[in-house]
């Protein structure tokens, strides 16, 4: 397992940060404070500061859809995919770009979806059937 990555951001609400990141994605509650909480990201280390979130625009092109930038996520093996996105589905969550397949019968094909944390962060969680697809060309 590579090393895991640390990312810190800030989030407008730590109470409703927990109940996304801690309920909907059931990731793991680590150390926090009265203005910052942690979380076990899959595996990573995200650290949620009360601040004003960071700007987004939809300037990405992906194919034929524009997705915002910057943005975050984590790559997971198909079955794992699957079920966060299910997860999201039954908890309403509002996709930017809804729970697809991409580059479908092509070296890298992955299925890909994007939705933002309750302060607008936006988050793209990536499957993949075989982890050597995720450097494919």
């Amino acid at each position: 397992m590579p090393p895991p990555f640390h990312l810190a951001f800030h989030v407008t609400d730590l109470d409703a940060a927990r109940a996304f990141y801690g309920g909907v994605l059931d990731c793991a509650e680590g150390r926090s404070t009265a203005t910052w909480v942690d979380f076990d990201f899959f595996g990573h280390q995200l650290s949620l500061h009360l601040g004003p979130p960071f700007p987004t625009a939809d300037t990405g092109r992906v194919g034929d859809h524009m997705v915002p930038m910057p943005h975050f996520g984590l790559v997971l093996d198909l079955a794992e995919w699957r079920a966060l996105a299910a997860r999201l589905e039954a908890a309403g969550v509002d996709f930017v770009l809804p729970p697809s397949v991409r580059f479908a019968g092509e070296p890298g094909e992955q299925w890909t979806m994007f939705f933002r944390d309750p302060s607008g962060n936006p988050i793209e969680v990536k499957g993949f059937a075989e982890a050597e697809g995720v450097f494919a060309r």
